[in-house]
């Protein structure tokens, strides 16, 4: 599709290719890309083209004698001649950049105009992309400081801690940290109070003369030993759910009339996207720390259990902010034998967390009937069926008896328990017996022995399973490191380091362990 404008201006210009006595001469026409438009006509709509090299790398192999280049419409072109020609398309050139230069100081106008936009929502991305909070801050701290051109910035912003109580940090940008630390939070003074209390920008050509420096004791104005500040520029950060004033931002410079309105503008579009961040991070934080809360408070307190060392280990997702339907349970039977129960509700959020709680409930109140694996899970699978909507629950239900030294067990779908018997290799017990809860109705059990010196392991599947590792490596991999666990001194650090070489620090989903060492010293 032609564009009508650009071929009348090129029209025009080959026409002015003439030679001494007016006759036209032979032209060609060398389209130009945008960036070679750019870096020849620059701001400009046409310009007569004298460099010689620049001329031989546009048009090469060939004796140029006279080129004129012409943009319009996002279109560029080099008008060329070999032939000799009169002083006309140089005046001509002349003539329409002179006419058109209000269009090309408008086209510099757009162009800044747009690198500010195009800097802004840059800044604004790399912000919004984060969820921890102090570098959020930093990064703001520093964008905004560079934007406007500060000699130094300075973000004061609030945090609420577990407590509910408030208190203030900030950032430094431009000067070093050290510059500041002697001197006090600034107060609600009139000069900050805009800020603090979100009711406007603040910009100052020299804060030293506003009526409003200076009138609050100790200081009347800047402490002994403060950067010098002439030029002021204070942006308020607020909250765009609450409205709720979450810092504010601060620049200064030493001379006078250094902000304009367009840092102004830089600022508050840097403090928009900030307060979009914090908002994210907090929010994130909170309902993190929620979720970690209420997934421990269901964790059980694990009793003593007589001749027997046990382990247990929860790990709330490192990715993510829901809580997680992992649980486990040890619970001493009225007979003094001991049960032992880990189960993972499939999904995430307060609905998992909710079957969880009534599933680890149930399992309970049937364990103290003393009732054997299978019974225990028939009775909680008739109970919760249909109460699961499309999510479902595995579980791993074992009880060690002293007495006779046996392990009986039943398992709804969940990944097998390991046992390691004394002087042999880790085996998988249990795999594969039934379906999960709310699904199956038989529970096959299965007793084997579990002697002094014998370990057993339940696990969930976020120890061996992510996003980006299979399961079946990822039990190859347990499988492989339970030796080595098994001969460490202290089971605790050494469970600790299995798991972070297993995960490498980045589960995407929760973990809930149990190991038990039979010591056989009390068991009886």
């Amino acid at each position: 599709m032609t564009t009508p404008g650009f071929d009348d201006l090129l029209g025009a210009v080959r026409r002015a290719f003439v030679d001494g006595s007016g006759a036209p001469v032979a032209t060609g026409v060398r389209p130009l890309e945008p960036a070679e438009a750019r870096a020849v006509l620059g701001d400009h709509v046409t310009v007569a083209v004298t460099d010689r090299a620049l001329l031989a790398d546009l048009v090469p192999g060939r004796e140029i004698t006279a080129a004129i280049a012409v943009a319009g419409d996002g279109r560029g072109a080099l008008v060329h001649t070999t032939e000799r020609v009169g002083g006309t398309p140089s005046a001509v050139a002349e003539a329409v950049d002179a006419a058109t230069a209000h269009l090309a100081g408008a086209v510099r106008r757009l162009r800044s105009e747009a690198a500010v936009l195009d800097a802004l929502h840059s800044t604004g991305r790399e912000l919004t992309a984060h969820l921890d909070i102090d570098r959020i801050v930093q990064d703001a701290t520093d964008a905004a400081t560079q934007a406007t051109g500060a000699g130094f910035g300075a973000f004061f912003y609030n945090l609420v801690d577990e407590f509910g109580e408030s208190y203030t940090l900030y950032t430094i940008s431009g000067v070093p940290r050290e510059a500041f630390e002697r001197f006090p939070m600034p107060r609600n003074t009139e000069v900050f109070a805009p800020t603090f209390d979100g009711a406007g920008t603040v910009r100052s050509a020299d804060i030293t003369q506003d009526p409003r420096f200076g009138k609050n004791a100790p200081y009347q104005g800047m402490p002994e030993g403060h950067l010098p500040v002439c030029s002021y520029l204070a942006v308020s950060v607020l909250s765009p759910t609450t409205g709720e004033v979450l810092g504010g931002f601060f620049f200064g410079h030493p001379e006078p009339d250094r902000f304009t309105a367009r840092h102004e503008y830089l600022a508050e579009g840097i403090a928009a996207y900030s307060a979009i961040a914090l908002d994210n991070a907090r929010l994130y934080e909170r309902e993190r720390n929620l979720a970690s809360e209420l997934s421990r408070s269901m964790l059980p307190v694990v009793p003593a259990t007589p001749g027997l060392d046990v382990l247990t280990r929860y790990l709330p997702a490192a990715t993510g902010s829901k809580v997680g339907g992992d649980w486990f349970d040890v619970i001493r039977l009225p007979s003094g034998a001991t049960a032992f129960v880990i189960g993972d509700v499939v999904g995430h959020g307060v609905t998992a967390a909710t079957v969880m709680g009534q599933v680890r409930t149930a399992i309970r109140c049937y364990a103290l009937l003393e009732l054997p694996p299978s019974e225990v899970l028939r009775n909680v699978s008739a109970l919760t069926g249909g109460l699961f909507g499309e999510s479902f629950v595995t579980c791993f239900y074992a009880v060690h008896r002293a007495d006779d030294g046996t392990l009986t067990y039943a398992n709804a779908g969940h990944l097998p328990a390991i046992l390691v018997r004394p002087d042999a290799e880790p085996e998988e017990i249990g795999e594969a017996l039934a379906q999960p809860l709310g699904v199956g109705a038989e529970f096959p059990q299965r007793s084997t022995a579990f002697p002094p010196g014998a370990d057993l392991v339940l696990y969930t599947d976020g120890l061996v399973e992510s996003r980006t590792r299979d399961l079946t490596l990822g039990v190859e991999w347990l499988l492989a490191g339970i030796p080595g666990l098994l001969a460490s001194a202290d089971l605790g650090p050494a469970w600790d380091k299995l798991v972070d070489e297993l995960t490498h620090g980045r589960h995407d989903d929760d973990i809930a362990l149990i190991h038990v060492r039979n010591r056989g010293e009390d068991g009886a």
